[in-house]
């Protein structure tokens, strides 16, 4: 086509012209282009997904098991998600009416908004957050509001924030704990304050809790456990980080049945259903493979100490995330913005991070590392993001090792 004819074309939609790029993807980039780059950028577990669930996708391919299932998905899946959310929370979904297996969580959080959100509504946002929930609330025509949680508060969010961001138009809050980036998590009564909020302005809840498996300090707590929760929750969660299942794509939302019919209708009509191999292995999962999933969380939990020490010890003030696997340090004693420190760190030291600023409001001035690679990896990374700090803000290190030896003398001297 000749640029005259090009020019000549319909325009695109507003809202696909004004939807920024993810802001973690520049980065990635680049990084693909170079040679000898530690990542821990990406989010997305360095296992491989359990043998026992592998068999089971294989075994359905060998068993000619390629058509489609109901829209709903495998009724033996739902069940089998049904019986894990009681066993672990207590909360009781039934399997032929409050569960729908999505094609990964971002498929239910995409089906989430566009259920409940009509053009204008607003829908409160706890920043730092995960890169695609504005998008989200974007694309279905609503307003995302952002309301930015800070280190000193541990990336918690709390009722007095969200009343400040209370608007007649606000429709829902969005809640994703464990957190990516930060590795954050919620108390319960903190969490049960959110839901009395949530239940005197009459809002919806979505709860994003694909990391609940990967919690370290406490127990997770699953919102629509709390008291007034479960009619106004949608609850979104899946395989991808706690089964080592990324692309898989596979996930399930959890809601009262008039929020899920509205879910599935448009589900129908977008994805019609999850695939039927995955939905086996998730299935397989499920019953077989928590010892897998135990060995894992010990494993990220070595790592998620490495990293907080190691990024202490460079002079990167470094808060430990209580889950997920992602550290969130502070890169401002550096002079740096996150954004001018990842690039530098990229093309000086052949360290992927990602700036902090990808995940909006609150995010500058840190960078989101992730701890989902082996020891070995997060030694050599940690010893160039050293290098660097030496470099670009020279008594950083030295300043931190001070205030580690006061600390040892405090902890001798109890």
């Amino acid at each position: 086509m000749s640029n005259d004819q090009s020019d000549k074309a319909p325009p695109l939609s507003k809202i696909a012209r004004d939807l920024a790029p993810s802001g973690i993807r520049k980065f990635f980039d680049i990084a693909a282009k170079m040679t000898d780059v530690i990542s821990l950028g990406v989010g997305e577990p360095d296992f491989i997904t359990p043998w026992g669930i592998r068999e089971a996708g294989i075994y359905s391919i060998e068993k000619g098991q390629t058509t489609y299932t109901s829209n709903y998905g495998l009724i033996e899946l739902r069940q089998e998600i049904s019986k894990h959310l009681d066993r672990k929370y207590g909360v009781k979904y039934s399997p032929e009416s409050e569960i729908l297996v999505t094609v990964g969580v971002s498929e239910g959080m995409d089906l989430a908004m566009r259920s409940i959100i009509d053009p204008g509504d607003q829908v409160l946002v706890p920043e730092p957050c995960y890169v695609s929930y504005r998008p989200c609330v974007s694309l279905a025509g609503g307003e995302p509001v952002g309301v930015a949680t800070t280190s000193q508060d541990n990336f918690r969010v709390s009722v007095a924030q969200l009343e400040k961001k209370l608007t007649q138009k606000t429709k829902a809050v969005i809640l994703g704990f464990p957190s990516n980036p930060t590795g954050a998590t919620m108390p319960r009564q903190a969490l049960q304050e959110i839901v009395n909020f949530a239940d005197k302005h009459n809002l919806f809840i979505i709860s994003d809790e694909i990391y609940d498996r990967l919690t370290y300090e406490g127990e997770h707590t699953c919102i629509a456990s709390l008291n007034n929760a479960m009619q106004r929750t949608i609850t979104l969660n899946g395989f991808s980080k706690s089964y080592a299942m990324t692309g898989w794509r596979i996930g399930y939302a959890c809601a009262p049945p008039t929020v899920l019919t509205a879910m599935m209708k448009i589900h129908s009509y977008t994805a019609l259903c999850a695939p039927i191999n995955a939905q086996k292995a998730a299935l397989e999962a499920l019953k077989q493979a928590e010892s897998a999933v135990e060995e894992m969380v010990m494993q990220y939990n070595q790592r998620r100490r490495l990293i907080v020490d190691g990024l202490n010890a460079i002079g990167l003030k470094c808060h430990l995330p209580s889950g997920a696997f992602y550290a969130f340090p502070s890169v401002e004693a550096t002079g740096l913005s996150s954004e001018e420190f990842a690039e530098r760190l990229l093309y000086e030291e052949h360290v992927a991070v990602v700036p902090g600023t990808a995940f909006g409001e609150g995010g500058d001035g840190h960078i989101r590392c992730s701890y989902a690679t082996s020891i070995e990896k997060i030694e050599i990374a940690l010893e160039r993001m050293g290098r660097f700090v030496e470099k670009v803000a020279p008594n950083l290190i030295s300043k931190a090792k001070a205030n580690e030896s006061v600390v040892q003398t405090q902890r001798a001297a109890k």
